[in-house]
Parts: C-alpha cells; structure tokens; sequence
C-alpha cells in the first residue's frame, strides 16, 4: 500500500503558491519583474512544488549550489488545476495507465509530469504521505510564465530566518514561521490520472 497522496498548499479561491529554488541570476530577475525571464530557460523542463519543506529539503534550505534563492510563485487555480489535468506520472502504475505501453505513450507526449515523494518534516525526515512535483515541460512553459503566473515573491530572507532558527535547537520558533499549508481538493479526474 502506496502512502497517501495529497496535495497541500497555500491556496485561496483564485490561486496557489508553488515554490522553486534558483541561482541569484534568475531570481533577481523574477522578482524585479514579476515575471521569468533570460537566464530563464523556457527550452528545458521546470519544477514546481506547492510543499515549502519539501523543496527545503531539495535545496538544502537553500545552501545548494544554484538553489541559494527561494521563490513563491503564484499562479492561477485554474492554471494550477489544467497542468494537473494534462499531467502524466513519471512511472507506470497499472490503476492508473492499464497497460505500460499505453502509459509510455502517454508519457513521451506529456506536457506535463508528475511525481510523488514523501513528504518531509522540518528536519528533513519522510512523512507517510507523498508530496506532489509537477515538472512543466517546453510545450507549456511560456503559458506558465506568460499566463500563469500571478506574482513572485523572494523567500530567502525567511528561509535564512528558519535555518537560523533550526541550527540553534528552536524548532518551535521555526515551526511558526512555515507558509501554511492545507489539504488542496484536486477535482476527481486529475486525481484519477495522478494515481490519488
């Protein structure tokens, strides 16, 4: 039996907030503009994840190379709910695709993609339920940027705050600072598709 999977994220009526960690170059630009732009690559796939501790995580609280910045990009629910519609898992699960071959067509042909990870604790430790990650491929990347995105807001001077805050033993005080996250109602097709 799989873990539970759930999207979680701080959403309201209109839209969610989804995060990603990049170098200087690309987030100075994204957050001055509003918008992604050159370094940006809209040629190659990009991630967005709506769990802030699993992209902490990812980025080792930022302290990775080309991770140093975090970023919360809204977008649109609507948005947020059409790449889900599209998206395709990164793996073949028999519920989900019936055969394999029908699941490596529809992959090869993905717009978007899907995979799901545990879950992690603010010291990095798995939890029973899977976070989602939505990798954007080229054939949607300038709608994200273009369309999608509602607002980018530079996350790293709250992120430096929690990793003080951990690396000196008060994990309570961190714990109150985390963006808050609630359960997102995927409607029942995507869900479907995404093996929920």
């Amino acid at each position: 039996m799989s873990a539970a999977r759930e999207v979680r994220a701080d959403f309201d009526r209109a839209s969610i907030v989804v995060y990603q960690a990049y170098p200087d170059a690309i987030a100075d630009v994204a957050v001055e503009q509003q918008k992604f732009g050159p370094p940006f690559s809209v040629g190659r796939m990009t991630w967005i994840k709506p769990s802030f501790l699993w992209l902490m995580h990812r980025s080792n609280w930022g302290s990775k190379s080309g991770q140093e910045r975090t970023l919360a990009v809204r977008i649109k629910r609507s948005a947020w709910e059409e790449a889900l519609s599209l998206a395709v898992l990164t793996s073949y699960e028999p519920k989900v695709h019936g055969t394999q071959q029908a699941w490596r067509e529809a992959f090869e042909s993905a717009p978007v993609i899907v995979q799901w990870d545990p879950e992690r604790t603010l010291r990095g430790a798995g939890l029973p339920h899977d976070s989602i990650q939505v990798g954007l491929s080229r054939a949607v990347i300038q709608r994200f940027v273009d369309d999608w995105t509602v607002s980018i807001t530079d996350l790293t001077p709250l992120v430096r705050k929690l990793r003080k805050h951990l690396d000196d033993g008060r994990a309570d005080q961190a714990t109150r600072l985390l963006p808050k996250e609630a359960v997102y109602p995927v409607p029942p097709e995507p869900a479907r598709r995404l093996g929920m």
